[in-house]
Protein backbone atom coordinates (compact mmCIF):
# COMPACT_ATOMS: atom_id res chain seq x y z
CA UNK A 1 0.00 0.00 0.00
CA UNK A 2 1.50 3.28 -1.10
CA UNK A 3 1.72 6.01 1.57
CA UNK A 4 1.79 9.76 1.10
CA UNK A 5 4.65 11.16 3.27
CA UNK A 6 2.50 14.16 4.13
CA UNK A 7 -0.08 11.83 5.77
CA UNK A 8 2.46 10.18 8.08
CA UNK A 9 2.29 11.61 11.63
CA UNK A 10 4.90 11.52 14.33
CA UNK A 11 3.91 10.28 17.77
CA UNK A 12 4.05 13.85 19.11
CA UNK A 13 1.91 15.17 16.25
CA UNK A 14 -0.73 12.46 16.69
CA UNK A 15 -0.80 13.01 20.45
CA UNK A 16 -1.17 16.75 19.86
CA UNK A 17 -4.14 16.18 17.54
CA UNK A 18 -5.79 13.88 20.08
CA UNK A 19 -5.23 16.50 22.74
CA UNK A 20 -6.84 19.20 20.60
CA UNK A 21 -9.87 16.95 20.04
CA UNK A 22 -10.32 15.47 23.51
CA UNK A 23 -9.57 18.30 25.92
CA UNK A 24 -11.98 20.94 24.51
CA UNK A 25 -14.76 18.33 24.13
CA UNK A 26 -14.44 17.24 27.79
CA UNK A 27 -13.46 20.51 29.52
CA UNK A 28 -16.29 20.11 32.09
CA UNK A 29 -17.44 16.60 32.90
CA UNK A 30 -18.94 14.72 35.87
CA UNK A 31 -17.75 11.15 36.39
CA UNK A 32 -19.01 8.62 38.92
CA UNK A 33 -16.75 5.78 39.99
CA UNK A 34 -14.94 3.98 42.80
CA UNK A 35 -11.58 5.23 44.10
CA UNK A 36 -8.64 2.80 43.89
CA UNK A 37 -4.85 3.00 44.05
CA UNK A 38 -5.15 6.24 46.05
CA UNK A 39 -1.89 7.96 47.04
CA UNK A 40 -1.08 11.44 48.32
CA UNK A 41 2.28 12.92 47.40
CA UNK A 42 4.42 15.05 49.73
CA UNK A 43 3.50 17.99 47.53
CA UNK A 44 -0.17 17.55 48.55
CA UNK A 45 -1.33 16.36 45.09
CA UNK A 46 -3.54 13.24 45.10
CA UNK A 47 -3.33 10.53 42.43
CA UNK A 48 -5.90 7.71 42.12
CA UNK A 49 -7.99 5.68 39.70
CA UNK A 50 -11.74 5.89 39.15
CA UNK A 51 -13.17 2.54 38.13
CA UNK A 52 -16.40 0.67 37.59
CA UNK A 53 -17.12 -2.85 36.40
CA UNK A 54 -16.14 -2.04 32.81
CA UNK A 55 -13.25 0.47 32.80
CA UNK A 56 -10.64 2.45 34.72
CA UNK A 57 -9.83 6.19 34.50
CA UNK A 58 -6.59 7.74 35.90
CA UNK A 59 -7.36 10.87 37.92
CA UNK A 60 -5.46 13.60 39.77
CA UNK A 61 -6.61 16.10 42.40
CA UNK A 62 -4.15 18.95 42.82
CA UNK A 63 -3.28 20.39 46.18
CA UNK A 64 -5.39 23.56 45.98
CA UNK A 65 -8.52 21.52 45.16
CA UNK A 66 -7.69 18.77 47.69
CA UNK A 67 -7.81 21.31 50.54
CA UNK A 68 -11.58 21.80 50.10
CA UNK A 69 -12.52 18.09 50.33
CA UNK A 70 -15.34 17.49 52.79
CA UNK A 71 -14.79 13.69 52.86
CA UNK A 72 -11.22 12.26 52.76
CA UNK A 73 -10.55 10.06 49.76
CA UNK A 74 -9.76 6.39 50.29
CA UNK A 75 -9.75 3.20 48.27
CA UNK A 76 -13.23 1.75 47.77
CA UNK A 77 -15.06 5.13 48.18
CA UNK A 78 -17.67 5.81 45.49
CA UNK A 79 -17.55 9.45 44.41
CA UNK A 80 -18.81 11.99 41.90
CA UNK A 81 -15.83 13.80 40.37
CA UNK A 82 -16.09 17.03 38.38
CA UNK A 83 -13.19 18.14 36.21
CA UNK A 84 -11.64 18.17 32.77
CA UNK A 85 -9.91 15.57 30.63
CA UNK A 86 -6.19 16.02 30.05
CA UNK A 87 -3.74 14.19 27.80
CA UNK A 88 -0.16 14.11 29.11
CA UNK A 89 2.09 13.69 26.03
CA UNK A 90 5.33 12.48 27.75
CA UNK A 91 3.62 9.31 29.00
CA UNK A 92 0.92 9.16 26.31
CA UNK A 93 -1.86 8.74 28.89
CA UNK A 94 -5.11 10.55 29.51
CA UNK A 95 -6.42 11.47 32.95
CA UNK A 96 -9.20 13.35 34.67
CA UNK A 97 -7.99 16.53 36.40
CA UNK A 98 -10.52 16.80 39.22
CA UNK A 99 -11.70 20.17 40.48
CA UNK A 100 -14.42 18.99 42.84
CA UNK A 101 -15.30 15.61 44.38
CA UNK A 102 -18.54 14.68 46.17
CA UNK A 103 -19.70 11.46 47.76
CA UNK A 104 -21.93 9.51 45.34
CA UNK A 105 -24.95 9.88 47.67
CA UNK A 106 -25.96 13.02 45.74
CA UNK A 107 -26.04 10.99 42.58
CA UNK A 108 -29.70 11.51 41.60
CA UNK A 109 -29.56 15.27 42.04
CA UNK A 110 -26.21 15.40 40.33
CA UNK A 111 -27.54 13.37 37.42
CA UNK A 112 -30.40 15.81 37.07
CA UNK A 113 -27.90 18.66 37.16
CA UNK A 114 -25.74 17.03 34.51
CA UNK A 115 -28.66 16.25 32.20
CA UNK A 116 -29.90 19.82 32.41
CA UNK A 117 -26.39 21.18 31.90
CA UNK A 118 -25.93 19.14 28.72
CA UNK A 119 -29.33 20.23 27.45
CA UNK A 120 -28.67 23.94 27.95
CA UNK A 121 -25.14 23.65 26.65
CA UNK A 122 -26.43 21.99 23.49
CA UNK A 123 -28.74 24.98 23.00
CA UNK A 124 -25.74 27.31 23.21
CA UNK A 125 -26.75 29.06 26.44
CA UNK A 126 -23.24 28.72 27.83
CA UNK A 127 -21.39 29.68 24.64
CA UNK A 128 -18.54 32.15 25.09
CA UNK A 129 -19.74 34.38 22.27
CA UNK A 130 -22.93 35.10 24.22
CA UNK A 131 -21.00 36.50 27.15
CA UNK A 132 -21.22 40.24 27.69
CA UNK A 133 -18.29 42.34 28.85
CA UNK A 134 -18.56 43.88 32.29
CA UNK A 135 -18.53 47.71 32.32
CA UNK A 136 -15.12 49.20 32.92
CA UNK A 137 -16.45 51.42 35.72
CA UNK A 138 -19.75 50.09 37.13
CA UNK A 139 -21.66 52.72 39.08
CA UNK A 140 -25.06 51.12 39.81
CA UNK A 141 -24.92 47.47 40.81
CA UNK A 142 -27.91 45.32 41.67
CA UNK A 143 -27.48 42.25 43.88
CA UNK A 144 -30.08 39.50 44.12
CA UNK A 145 -29.66 37.74 47.46
CA UNK A 146 -31.15 37.28 50.89
CA UNK A 147 -31.04 40.65 52.72
CA UNK A 148 -30.31 38.89 56.01
CA UNK A 149 -27.61 36.53 54.73
CA UNK A 150 -23.89 36.69 55.35
CA UNK A 151 -23.29 36.89 51.60
CA UNK A 152 -24.69 40.44 51.44
CA UNK A 153 -22.72 41.56 54.50
CA UNK A 154 -19.49 40.20 53.05
CA UNK A 155 -20.22 41.75 49.67
CA UNK A 156 -20.87 45.24 51.09
CA UNK A 157 -17.95 45.01 53.52
CA UNK A 158 -15.47 44.25 50.74
CA UNK A 159 -16.79 47.10 48.57
CA UNK A 160 -16.55 49.54 51.49
CA UNK A 161 -13.07 48.43 52.50
CA UNK A 162 -11.77 48.78 48.93
CA UNK A 163 -13.22 52.28 48.55
CA UNK A 164 -15.82 51.50 45.90
CA UNK A 165 -17.99 54.60 45.34
CA UNK A 166 -20.84 53.23 43.28
CA UNK A 167 -24.42 52.53 44.37
CA UNK A 168 -25.64 49.08 45.40
CA UNK A 169 -29.34 48.21 45.06
CA UNK A 170 -30.38 45.12 47.00
CA UNK A 171 -33.04 43.02 45.24
CA UNK A 172 -34.30 40.72 48.04
CA UNK A 173 -35.09 37.14 47.16
CA UNK A 174 -35.03 33.77 48.83
CA UNK A 175 -31.93 31.80 47.86
CA UNK A 176 -33.05 28.40 49.17
CA UNK A 177 -36.24 26.42 48.98
CA UNK A 178 -38.97 25.67 46.48
CA UNK A 179 -40.03 29.30 45.94
CA UNK A 180 -36.52 30.69 45.61
CA UNK A 181 -36.14 30.16 41.84
CA UNK A 182 -39.34 32.12 41.05
CA UNK A 183 -38.31 35.02 43.26
CA UNK A 184 -34.83 35.14 41.71
CA UNK A 185 -36.29 35.31 38.19
CA UNK A 186 -38.78 38.00 39.27
CA UNK A 187 -36.03 40.15 40.74
CA UNK A 188 -33.99 39.81 37.57
CA UNK A 189 -36.96 41.18 35.60
CA UNK A 190 -37.29 44.06 38.07
CA UNK A 191 -33.58 44.85 37.69
CA UNK A 192 -34.04 45.17 33.93
CA UNK A 193 -37.14 47.37 34.36
CA UNK A 194 -35.27 49.80 36.62
CA UNK A 195 -33.19 50.90 33.65
CA UNK A 196 -30.47 52.35 35.89
CA UNK A 197 -28.36 49.28 36.68
CA UNK A 198 -25.23 48.53 34.71
CA UNK A 199 -24.30 45.21 36.44
CA UNK A 200 -26.29 42.46 38.16
CA UNK A 201 -24.93 40.05 40.79
CA UNK A 202 -26.51 36.76 41.96
CA UNK A 203 -25.07 35.96 45.38
CA UNK A 204 -25.43 33.26 47.99
CA UNK A 205 -23.14 31.61 50.55
CA UNK A 206 -22.05 28.00 50.47
CA UNK A 207 -24.12 24.92 51.11
CA UNK A 208 -24.95 21.47 49.87
CA UNK A 209 -26.01 20.72 46.34
CA UNK A 210 -29.63 20.68 47.51
CA UNK A 211 -29.22 24.08 49.22
CA UNK A 212 -27.81 25.60 46.05
CA UNK A 213 -30.39 23.97 43.79
CA UNK A 214 -32.48 27.12 43.07
CA UNK A 215 -29.52 28.40 41.04
CA UNK A 216 -29.60 25.13 39.05
CA UNK A 217 -33.25 25.46 38.07
CA UNK A 218 -33.82 25.75 34.35
CA UNK A 219 -35.88 28.97 34.64
CA UNK A 220 -33.06 30.65 36.55
CA UNK A 221 -30.36 29.52 34.12
CA UNK A 222 -32.40 30.69 31.14
CA UNK A 223 -33.18 34.02 32.80
CA UNK A 224 -29.49 34.60 33.54
CA UNK A 225 -28.51 33.76 29.94
CA UNK A 226 -31.22 36.03 28.52
CA UNK A 227 -30.59 38.97 30.90
CA UNK A 228 -29.55 42.08 28.94
CA UNK A 229 -27.51 43.29 31.89
CA UNK A 230 -23.95 41.98 32.42
CA UNK A 231 -24.29 39.36 35.15
CA UNK A 232 -21.95 37.90 37.77
CA UNK A 233 -22.82 34.61 39.43
CA UNK A 234 -21.33 34.38 42.95
CA UNK A 235 -23.01 31.31 44.40
CA UNK A 236 -21.53 29.03 47.04
CA UNK A 237 -17.90 28.44 47.77
CA UNK A 238 -14.91 28.19 45.45
CA UNK A 239 -15.57 24.53 44.60
CA UNK A 240 -19.33 24.91 44.08
CA UNK A 241 -20.62 25.08 40.51
CA UNK A 242 -24.18 25.90 39.47
CA UNK A 243 -25.91 26.31 36.13
CA UNK A 244 -26.09 30.04 36.89
CA UNK A 245 -22.29 30.08 36.89
CA UNK A 246 -22.24 28.63 33.38
CA UNK A 247 -24.98 30.96 32.10
CA UNK A 248 -23.64 34.17 33.66
CA UNK A 249 -21.22 36.49 31.90
CA UNK A 250 -18.68 36.07 34.72
CA UNK A 251 -18.35 33.61 37.60
CA UNK A 252 -17.02 34.65 41.00
CA UNK A 253 -15.99 31.93 43.43
CA UNK A 254 -17.75 33.65 46.37
CA UNK A 255 -19.81 36.82 47.02
CA UNK A 256 -16.66 38.39 48.44
CA UNK A 257 -14.82 37.54 45.21
CA UNK A 258 -17.62 39.27 43.25
CA UNK A 259 -17.11 42.41 45.35
CA UNK A 260 -13.37 42.23 44.73
CA UNK A 261 -14.01 41.82 41.01
CA UNK A 262 -16.25 44.90 40.85
CA UNK A 263 -13.93 47.02 42.96
CA UNK A 264 -10.94 45.81 40.98
CA UNK A 265 -12.58 47.10 37.82
CA UNK A 266 -12.93 50.50 39.49
CA UNK A 267 -9.40 50.36 40.89
CA UNK A 268 -8.01 49.42 37.49
CA UNK A 269 -9.90 52.30 35.91
CA UNK A 270 -8.71 54.61 38.71
CA UNK A 271 -5.13 53.45 38.10
CA UNK A 272 -5.55 54.21 34.43
CA UNK A 273 -6.94 57.66 35.26
CA UNK A 274 -4.08 58.32 37.67
CA UNK A 275 -1.59 57.10 35.09
CA UNK A 276 -3.17 59.25 32.39
CA UNK A 277 -3.16 62.24 34.78
CA UNK A 278 0.50 61.73 35.57
CA UNK A 279 1.28 61.38 31.87
CA UNK A 280 -0.68 64.55 31.13
CA UNK A 281 1.09 66.43 33.92
CA UNK A 282 4.44 65.19 32.67
CA UNK A 283 3.63 66.14 29.07
CA UNK A 284 2.26 69.52 30.18
CA UNK A 285 5.32 70.22 32.32
CA UNK A 286 7.57 69.23 29.42
CA UNK A 287 5.62 71.54 27.10
CA UNK A 288 5.94 74.38 29.64
CA UNK A 289 9.66 73.75 29.98
CA UNK A 290 10.12 73.82 26.21
CA UNK A 291 8.00 76.99 25.92
CA UNK A 292 9.95 78.56 28.79
CA UNK A 293 13.22 77.68 27.07
CA UNK A 294 11.98 79.21 23.81
CA UNK A 295 10.92 82.40 25.65
CA UNK A 296 14.30 82.63 27.37
CA UNK A 297 16.06 82.16 24.03
CA UNK A 298 13.84 84.83 22.46
CA UNK A 299 14.63 87.17 25.35
CA UNK A 300 18.35 86.59 24.86
CA UNK A 301 18.06 87.22 21.12
CA UNK A 302 15.87 90.31 21.68
CA UNK A 303 18.23 91.60 24.35
CA UNK A 304 21.17 91.08 22.02
CA UNK A 305 19.42 93.13 19.34
CA UNK A 306 18.12 95.92 21.59
CA UNK A 307 19.32 99.54 20.89
CA UNK A 308 20.96 99.76 24.31
CA UNK A 309 22.83 96.50 23.72
CA UNK A 310 23.83 97.72 20.24
CA UNK A 311 25.13 100.99 21.75
CA UNK A 312 27.01 99.07 24.44
CA UNK A 313 28.43 96.79 21.79
CA UNK A 314 29.52 99.84 19.77
CA UNK A 315 31.17 101.33 22.85
CA UNK A 316 33.05 98.13 23.45
CA UNK A 317 34.09 98.02 19.82
CA UNK A 318 35.24 101.68 19.91
CA UNK A 319 37.23 101.01 23.07
CA UNK A 320 38.78 97.96 21.48
CA UNK A 321 39.65 99.90 18.31
CA UNK A 322 41.08 102.76 20.39
CA UNK A 323 43.21 100.32 22.34
CA UNK A 324 44.41 98.67 19.16
CA UNK A 325 45.11 102.13 17.61
CA UNK A 326 46.99 103.27 20.69
CA UNK A 327 48.97 100.06 20.74
CA UNK A 328 49.75 100.31 17.02
CA UNK A 329 50.74 103.99 17.40
CA UNK A 330 53.01 103.20 20.32
CA UNK A 331 54.59 100.38 18.39
CA UNK A 332 55.20 102.61 15.39
CA UNK A 333 56.57 105.42 17.59
CA UNK A 334 58.83 102.95 19.34
CA UNK A 335 60.08 101.70 15.98
CA UNK A 336 60.69 105.28 14.81
CA UNK A 337 62.53 106.12 18.02
CA UNK A 338 64.72 103.05 17.67
CA UNK A 339 65.52 104.01 14.09
CA UNK A 340 66.34 107.60 15.18
CA UNK A 341 68.60 106.27 17.91
CA UNK A 342 70.38 104.10 15.36
CA UNK A 343 70.75 107.03 12.95
CA UNK A 344 71.93 109.27 15.77
CA UNK A 345 74.46 106.68 16.78
CA UNK A 346 75.66 106.38 13.21
CA UNK A 347 75.81 110.20 12.82
CA UNK A 348 77.68 110.53 16.05
CA UNK A 349 80.14 107.92 14.83
CA UNK A 350 80.62 109.61 11.44
CA UNK A 351 80.80 113.28 12.73
CA UNK A 352 84.23 115.13 12.14
CA UNK A 353 84.57 116.01 15.77
CA UNK A 354 83.94 112.39 16.72
CA UNK A 355 86.35 111.17 14.09
CA UNK A 356 88.95 113.73 15.25
CA UNK A 357 88.51 112.57 18.82
CA UNK A 358 88.90 108.97 17.77
CA UNK A 359 92.04 109.82 15.71
CA UNK A 360 93.43 111.75 18.64
CA UNK A 361 92.76 108.77 20.89
CA UNK A 362 94.54 106.50 18.42
CA UNK A 363 97.51 108.94 18.26
CA UNK A 364 97.69 109.02 21.98
CA UNK A 365 97.67 105.25 22.08
CA UNK A 366 100.39 105.11 19.38
CA UNK A 367 102.41 107.74 21.26
CA UNK A 368 102.17 105.68 24.37
CA UNK A 369 103.25 102.60 22.50
CA UNK A 370 106.06 104.55 20.78
CA UNK A 371 107.16 106.06 24.01
CA UNK A 372 107.18 102.64 25.71
CA UNK A 373 109.38 101.32 22.88
CA UNK A 374 111.81 104.40 22.77
CA UNK A 375 115.42 104.09 24.00
CA UNK A 376 114.74 106.62 26.70
CA UNK A 377 111.99 104.44 28.07
CA UNK A 378 114.38 101.45 28.00
CA UNK A 379 117.09 103.42 29.74
CA UNK A 380 114.65 104.49 32.43
CA UNK A 381 114.01 100.84 33.16
CA UNK A 382 117.72 100.37 34.09
CA UNK A 383 119.34 99.72 30.71
CA UNK A 384 122.22 101.66 29.01
CA UNK A 385 123.16 102.48 25.40
CA UNK A 386 126.80 101.88 24.25
CA UNK A 387 128.22 104.08 21.55
CA UNK A 388 131.63 104.22 19.93
CA UNK A 389 133.59 107.37 19.91
CA UNK A 390 132.03 108.31 16.60
CA UNK A 391 128.54 107.89 18.13
CA UNK A 392 127.76 104.50 16.53
CA UNK A 393 125.64 102.31 18.78
CA UNK A 394 127.38 99.11 19.73
CA UNK A 395 125.02 96.17 19.29
CA UNK A 396 127.64 93.40 19.46
CA UNK A 397 130.23 93.17 22.22
CA UNK A 398 132.62 91.16 20.05
CA UNK A 399 133.12 94.15 17.76
CA UNK A 400 134.77 96.16 20.52
CA UNK A 401 138.56 96.25 20.71
CA UNK A 402 140.67 96.27 23.90
CA UNK A 403 141.39 99.79 25.07
CA UNK A 404 138.71 101.27 22.74
CA UNK A 405 136.94 104.22 24.21
CA UNK A 406 133.17 103.99 24.49
CA UNK A 407 130.35 106.15 25.82
CA UNK A 408 127.56 104.89 28.12
CA UNK A 409 124.23 106.69 28.03
CA UNK A 410 122.44 106.14 31.36
CA UNK A 411 119.19 107.39 32.86
CA UNK A 412 120.90 110.27 34.61
CA UNK A 413 123.36 111.17 31.90
CA UNK A 414 126.38 110.04 29.83
CA UNK A 415 129.66 108.54 31.07
CA UNK A 416 132.89 107.76 29.26
CA UNK A 417 134.61 104.38 29.56
CA UNK A 418 137.43 102.20 28.05
CA UNK A 419 137.13 98.59 27.01
CA UNK A 420 139.29 96.31 29.25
Amino acid sequence: MQRNPEEILSVSALTGLLRELVEPAFSQVWVVGEVSNFRRQDSGHCYFTLKDEGAQLPAVLFRQSARSLQTPLRDGLKVLAFGRMNIYPPSGRYQLVCQHILPAGEGALRERFENLRRKLEAEGLFAAERKKTLPALPRNVGIITSPSGAALRDFLSILSRRGWRGRVIVLPARVQGAEAAGEIVAMMKNAVRFGTLDTLVLARGGGSLEDLWPFNEEIVARAVAACPLPTISAVGHETDFTLSDFAADRRAETPSAAAELLSSLRMDALDRVVGATEDMERITELAFERARARVELAKIKLSARSPQRQIEHSWLKIDELATRLRHATNERMRGKAERLDAIRTRLETCAPQRRLEMAQQRLEQLALRLESASPQSVIKRGFAILRRADGEIVSDGASLGKGERIELELRDGKRGARVD
